[in-house]
């Protein structure tokens, strides 16, 4: 059965009420997801780096484990990065969502069919490597329950969301690296953003 799920959709009811949530978002097709419902200063998409955001996911809710923290990436990206759901997994942190959107493709270099194409099943490795809520999603219905867990749930938490192929237009972030980080940690820092640390 193919998947029903359109991307920009959940992303954007994911994203609905997200309050101080904290996002970042794994190189291509996620970061254009994001931004399509709604650029915030909260958000942190990733230019290059690929493989990178549940590692850079996972260190800001490790600095600051009073914010809720949700990585959004895709299917190709987790791939390269599978060992950082290890190292969640090991590191437990209470305030992290990590969540896969799904469509079974390499969206940046030609829509190549990826290994979750042929039945590579994230959601199990992230419970094998002990996430404590770890689910596979396809049905409209669950996506209201997955924003509770993003808001709520004690993790780590992981959904693999399966979505359907489609070339949706391109909603680019700010191209400023710089610019990026430093809005992010204003927004997350305020006034102490500025604040060069002491040298010792």
């Amino acid at each position: 059965m193919k998947p029903s799920l359109r991307r920009r959709n959940v992303v954007k009811k994911m994203l609905s009420n997200r309050n101080d949530l904290l996002v970042v978002a794994g190189l291509g097709s996620t970061s254009w997801d994001i931004t399509a419902a709604g650029d915030s200063p909260l958000s942190f998409p990733i230019w290059g780096a690929m493989g990178q955001a549940a590692m850079i996911g996972l260190g800001l809710a490790l600095a600051r484990p009073e914010r809720r923290v949700l990585v959004v990436t895709g299917d190709g990206e987790m791939l390269m990065g599978l060992g950082s759901l290890a190292t969640i997994g090991v590191q437990r942190p209470a305030n992290l969502t990590v969540v896969v959107i799904d469509n079974e493709r390499y969206g940046e270099t030609g829509m190549q069919a990826t290994h979750t194409a042929r039945g590579v099943d994230l959601a199990a490795v992230a419970k094998a490597c002990g996430f404590r809520n770890s689910q596979i999603i396809s049905s409209g219905k669950k996506i209201s329950q997955l924003v509770k867990i993003i808001q709520q749930t004690a993790g780590p938490n992981f959904a693999q969301v399966k979505v359907k192929v489609e070339q949706v237009p391109l909603v680019l972030p700010p191209k400023d690296g710089v610019l990026l980080k430093a809005r992010f940690r204003r927004a997350l820092l305020g006034d102490s953003a500025d604040v060069l640390p002491q040298e010792v």
